[in-house]
């Protein structure tokens, strides 16, 4: 009788966020000329995220490359000027967790992180989230990355179960999800903003995660 004792969990995005992201934004937007609605901003911001890679350490380079991609998807015309004012108005903001992150110390489960991130996220994580994780596991330290199956072939050594003991949960599909389901782990995609609403197999707040892990579990059951 399969059971999900171990719930694998990405970071950025999902755990914790940048919440001052989108006012800085949009006050740049403004001083340039355009009025973006959020949802649109936020939209164009998590496609661009799905088709460039991060760097285990972001610079000005990486943030000129991403924010000139994030440009073209809003239909902004790029300059130096508007790339320099994002990156002095956005860059290294400090992260926050998530309000729904709480629902995840019911779940009565072991908690592991698995990130594309550099070493300081076991620190950050200690500063603003009130519960402990029983692995983390940052591709700086190892020097993969996802979506690279490697990545998530190692955690599951590290965690020593069986895949369909585990479930992923991350806000990517790229990132997160493909691979995950790849490797033969149970996935579970968290779209707090309906970016996915013809994926089944995702909640939009952690406070759904029980129930997800009980109709998981149902499943688990009938194919065995």
């Amino acid at each position: 009788m399969p059971k999900i004792k171990y719930i694998l969990l990405d970071a950025a995005n999902t755990l914790i966020h940048k919440p001052d992201l989108w006012l800085n934004m949009n006050t740049v937007f403004k001083e340039f000329g355009h009025d973006i609605e959020l949802g649109v901003l936020k939209k164009a911001h998590k496609m661009t995220s799905e088709i460039v890679n991060f760097p285990d350490k972001t610079s000005a380079d990486f943030y000129a490359g991403f924010n000139s991609k994030l440009l073209v998807a809003l239909g902004i015309k790029t300059s130096i000027e508007l790339l320099n004012a994002l990156f002095k108005a956005c860059s290294y903001l400090p992260w926050k967790a998530f309000d729904d992150i709480e629902a995840l110390t019911k779940t009565e489960r072991k908690l592991g992180i698995l990130s594309n991130f550099n070493v300081s996220l076991e620190s950050k994580l200690k500063e603003i989230i009130p519960f402990e994780f029983s692995d983390i596991i940052v591709s700086e330290k190892l020097g993969l990355r996802k979506p690279q199956l490697e990545l998530y072939n190692h955690a599951i050594k590290v965690i020593k179960l069986q895949q369909n003991e585990i479930l992923y949960v991350g806000d990517s599909m790229e990132l997160d999800i493909v691979p995950a389901n790849t490797v033969g782990l149970n996935s579970c995609l968290i779209d707090r903003e309906n970016y996915y609403p013809k994926y089944k197999n995702r909640i939009s707040s952690f406070n759904e995660i029980n129930n997800y892990i009980k109709q998981l579990e149902k499943c688990l059951n009938k194919r065995n």
